[in-house]
């Protein structure tokens, strides 16, 4: 199990990406266009520069729904490769089985 205070530090983290996504869109739309003044593009590099660190999505740590854990997460079931295992075995995720020959 992790440190709850990490995993709601990730869920804060989170809750900022998604309040500030459009702005950033905005914002990094306005620095590529190459149509625009130097001055104008600057003035948009400094305004993202103002956001929150936290706000942006490469912040976020993928981590298990269930326990919290930072490493060996699929991205596919939001779950780590432990939890993976001990649901595939109890027959809780649909479709998978364990393997054996």
């Amino acid at each position: 199990m992790a440190k709850v205070s990490a995993v709601q530090k990730n869920k804060r983290r989170e809750r900022l990406v998604a309040k500030d996504a459009a702005k950033r869109a905005e914002l990094k739309a306005k620095i590529k266009d190459q149509d625009i003044s130097p001055e104008e593009r600057f003035e948009a590099v400094m305004k993202l520069a103002e956001l929150p660190r936290n706000g942006s999505k490469v912040r976020i740590r993928n981590r298990c729904e269930l326990s919290g854990r930072p490493r060996g997460t699929y991205r596919k079931f939001k779950l780590g490769r432990v939890m993976l295992r001990d649901l595939a075995s109890t027959g809780q995720i649909p479709g998978m089985v364990k393997s054996s020959w």
